[in-house]
């Protein structure tokens, strides 16, 4: 499979990443990195593109930009079985398949809905099956795409800023702040494979490690008090 990236942003590189992590074993039919192909959206600078006989293109562009390189690229694919993908939330046109995966991509670590109204099964099989060696990924429709952008595009940044937080405290509390960072990240890590490998619900999980009148307990009621469920919830639902 020959795959073109138009967009060479944050978006398109770091999905042009994760494909060349994955070599030639886990994307049937990608041998090298010379099956994908990344070109910028501006004039002459599809050329490399042009020359590319792409059997998937990605359109990794703006959202107010899907359509015009759209039609600039339609004489490069018209009349070849090319599929279509738009990495642009909000964005739904006729023949395109639209996929919002997050940045972990870069690490194959994405969380990645797909939504299609209007193209073959078959098509959304193959980008599915693509995008499933990039992490874990989700067939949605159209109405429920936004919600998963919220829950894990937007909300990548959202586990960022709880991490950013969580440092912070650590360097109030007395560690440095490159320590109390790394304590953060492996914690974190920790409760994300915990969650993966027993299947509960993270309350079940939180209950393990509360005892009565104990600091996590009292560190808990805190930060509700503060508002951080309600202060989650509510980014979630602009």
């Amino acid at each position: 499979m020959k795959i073109a990236i138009i967009g060479a942003g944050a978006m398109g590189g770091a999905f042009a990443d994760g494909l060349l992590l994955c070599g030639g074993t886990d994307v049937p039919g990608i041998g090298s990195a010379a099956d994908i192909v990344v070109a910028n959206p501006t004039e002459g600078k599809l050329a490399r593109f042009q020359h590319h006989e792409a059997d998937l293109v990605v359109l990794a562009v703006k959202p107010w930009l899907v359509e015009q390189v759209r039609r600039e690229i339609e004489p490069a694919i018209a009349g070849r079985p090319v599929i279509l993908v738009s990495f642009a939330a909000g964005i739904s046109l006729p023949g395109i398949i639209t996929v919002i995966p997050n940045i972990a991509i870069a690490l194959r670590q994405s969380m990645t809905f797909i939504a299609s109204a209007d193209v073959p099964e078959a098509d959304v099989r193959v980008v599915q099956t693509l995008f499933d060696r990039l992490g874990q990924t989700r067939v949605v429709g159209e109405k429920q795409l936004r919600a998963g952008t919220l829950l894990a595009s937007c909300g990548i940044a959202y586990a960022m800023r709880y991490i950013r937080a969580a440092s912070e405290g650590g360097v109030e509390i007395g560690f440095r702040a490159d320590d109390a960072k790394d304590i953060v990240l492996q914690t974190v890590k920790g409760a994300v494979a915990l969650l993966q490998a027993t299947g509960e619900h993270p309350e079940q999980a939180i209950d393990r490690v509360t005892t009565p009148g104990g600091i996590t307990i009292r560190g808990l009621n805190a930060m509700e008090q503060a508002g951080f469920t309600k202060a989650v919830v509510e980014g979630l639902k602009i």
